[in-house]
């Protein structure tokens, strides 16, 4: 499949949460969808015979150790530092040496932030190329960064600049990243493991399932609002907090403790998620922006139709992979007559399930490797 010929060439992917998404022994740490698209990403390369690492947090793992053919270097303690110097020592420090040693002639990161910009400037002095997905609609929107002060937002805009490659999710994410920061991008479907068999309607007891890390901009509120209106449909969420967010977390929590027909998880491990997802009749989605989310792809591979107000692409509508709303009424009413009509249920999972199997299957790891090839063929050169 690799399409290079000759030695294929080594990538890197930085991302200092990955390790969570790799090794099992960190599987109960919270994860997001750019930890877990690389993740899955780096696995299968490295199945197809590439040389493969990754730049990760220290988490007490040797450094050197590697999981499903992928090699691992510590940059640093997530917790090490003083505020005000530890983005130099030891976080810039330690994320230049785990590259020296990773030494890879490809360096892959993802999500707007300080990364691009920080490989951007060690490929100055270390050959390579460097590659930078896409992970958020906002990566593409200037006023609409998720980055929280001025040296990330400056340093990822010299890394846009300065990037050989920008992988997009979808059509408009390419068109934005051009409108905005003036570079053209290639869209790469998201990957994802597929699964052997989807459970039927019958056997789930999960009527609608709500998963994201708990951030006001997903609007858990709204999902709980559903719940309320909603009080024959047992809604289930799953969720962890994030950086600055950790009061919304705590008055999500209590808000669902007080909802009689809502099940509060928390955070759970990936494994445990997909678990869940395989109960769930049907997936719901109320976040105010997204990229491509991983949960619709989990979803989609067992089968799960997914309602959702952020349609990327508008391909929830076109391959009736579950329902497209506009508002909370008509999630409301979407989530109703799917739970409601389990013939048309069964109709919209096998078209789910064909769908992520054409579009997101081994398909999507040749369209990462073609993409890759011109960058592969420069680094030898």
């Amino acid at each position: 499949m690799n399409g290079l010929g000759g030695d294929l060439p080594s990538i890197c992917f930085v991302g200092i949460n990955n390790l969570s998404a790799l090794a099992p022994e960190f599987r109960d740490r919270v994860i997001g969808g750019a930890e877990l698209q690389q993740t899955l990403l780096a696995k299968a390369l490295a199945r197809e015979g590439f040389k493969v690492s990754m730049v990760v947090a220290d988490l007490g793992q040797p450094d050197g150790e590697a999981w499903y053919g992928v090699k691992t270097f510590k940059a640093y303690r997530p917790d090490d530092g003083l505020p005000g110097v530890r983005f130099l020592y030891p976080r810039w420090t330690g994320l230049w040496s785990a590259l020296k040693r990773a030494n890879a002639q490809i360096r892959y990161c993802s999500c707007a932030g300080l990364l691009p910009g920080q490989l951007a400037l060690f490929t100055k002095s270390h050959p390579g190329r460097v590659v930078f997905r896409i992970a958020h609609d906002t990566d593409c929107e200037p006023e609409r960064l998720l980055i929280p002060n001025w040296r990330g937002k400056a340093l990822y805009r010299y890394g846009l600049r300065h990037v050989d490659l920008i992988l997009a999710q979808t059509a408009a994410q390419q068109a934005r990243m051009l409108r905005n920061f003036g570079r053209q991008s290639r869209v790469v479907p998201s990957m994802v493991e597929l699964c052997v068999r989807s459970c039927e309607y019958a056997q789930r007891d999960i009527d609608a399932l709500w998963v994201s890390n708990i951030r006001r901009f997903k609007r858990p509120d709204l999902a709980l609002e559903l719940a309320r209106r909603s009080p024959h449909v047992r809604l289930h969420m799953i969720g962890g907090t994030q950086p600055y967010e950790e009061q919304y977390f705590e008055h999500t929590r209590s808000q669902a403790a007080d909802a009689p027909n809502v099940t509060f998880h928390g955070p759970l491990p990936y494994e445990d998620v997909n678990g869940h997802i395989a109960r769930a009749r049907v997936f719901v989605n109320t976040s105010d922006a997204e990229g491509f989310p991983n949960t619709y792809l989990q979803a989609w591979a067992r089968g799960t139709p997914v309602v959702a107000f952020f349609d990327p692409d508008g391909v929830i509508a076109r391959e009736g992979l579950g329902r497209a709303v506009q508002n909370l009424a008509e999630m409301q009413t979407a989530v109703r007559e799917l739970l409601a009509n389990p013939d048309a249920w069964e109709a919209a999972s096998r078209r789910c399930v064909q769908y992520v199997s054409a579009r997101h299957g081994n398909d999507a790891l040749g369209e990462y490797v073609e993409a890759l090839s011109p960058l592969a063929r420069t680094v030898r050169a």
